[in-house]
C-alpha cells in the first residue's frame, strides 16, 4: 500500500496548489499553523500564523477562506503524514516498525487536540482521517501481533485510546513524555 492510497491522501492532494511559490506558502502556512495551534490551541491567530509563515494575511485567506478551512487541512495533512510514516516503517522489523508509529502518533496528538475543538467528529474530513490512519497503523499492530511481540488481546483502537490518553497528560518536557509512553509500550510487548 502506498501513502497516495489513502483517502486522506486525495484529500492533501486536491487542497495543494499546483504552482511552486503558491505550494512554498500553502505548506508554510500548515507548518506555521501546526506550531501556532500547538501553543495557542484552537484560538490562535491567523494573524500570527500568517505572520509565522512569512506571508500576508490575504495569502492565508486566498489558501483557507475561513478558519475551519486551515484546521481541516492542517488535520488531513497531519494525518497524511501519519500514512506515510506507516508505510516508509513497513520494512522494519515488527515491533521497531510499531513503536516508530507510535512515536509519530504521539506527536499528531498535540495538534490534534487543538484541532478537534474546531472539528466534529461527524465531519466528513474527521471520518476520512480516521478511517485512513486506521487503515496505515492498524496493520502495524496487527503484524506485531503476528510476530509475537505484541499482545494480542488488544485491538487498534485500544492501543491508540492508550497512547492518547499518554498524551494528554502535562508533562514536565518531552523526555518525560517518551519515558512514559515508552513504560506503557512495555506492557504491549511480549515475547523479548
Amino acid at each position: 500500500m502506498t501513502a497516495t492510497s489513502f483517502p486522506v491522501g486525495e484529500i492533501v492532494a486536491a487542497r495543494r496548489p499546483h504552482r511552486k511559490d503558491a505550494a512554498r506558502n500553502f505548506d508554510a502556512l500548515l507548518d506555521a499553523a501546526r506550531e501556532a495551534f500547538a501553543e495557542h490551541g484552537a484560538d490562535a491567530s491567523l494573524e500570527d500564523v500568517a505572520r509565522r509563515a512569512g506571508v500576508g494575511i490575504g495569502t492565508l485567506y486566498r489558501n483557507f477562506p475561513t478558519r475551519r478551512d486551515l484546521f481541516e487541512s492542517v488535520y488531513a495533512d497531519e494525518v497524511d503524514a501519519l500514512c506515510r510514516t506507516a508505510v516508509e516503517l513497513a520494512d522494519l522489523e515488527a515491533w521497531e516498525a510499531l513503536t516508530a508509529w507510535l512515536d509519530r502518533f504521539a506527536g499528531y496528538m498535540v495538534t490534534k487536540r487543538a484541532v478537534r475543538e474546531a472539528l466534529n467528529d461527524e465531519s466528513q474530513i474527521f471520518q476520512t482521517c480516521r478511517e485512513s490512519m486506521y487503515s496505515a497503523g492498524g496493520p502495524l499492530l496487527e503484524r506485531a501481533q503476528r510476530a509475537g511481540v505484541a499482545r494480542t488481546d488488544m485491538d487498534f483502537t485500544d492501543l491508540l485510546r492508550m497512547v492518547a490518553g499518554i498524551t494528554a497528560t502535562a508533562f514536565d518536557d518531552d523526555a518525560q513524555r517518551d519515558r512514559v509512553l515508552a513504560i506503557a509500550l512495555d506492557g504491549v510487548r511480549t515475547g523479548r
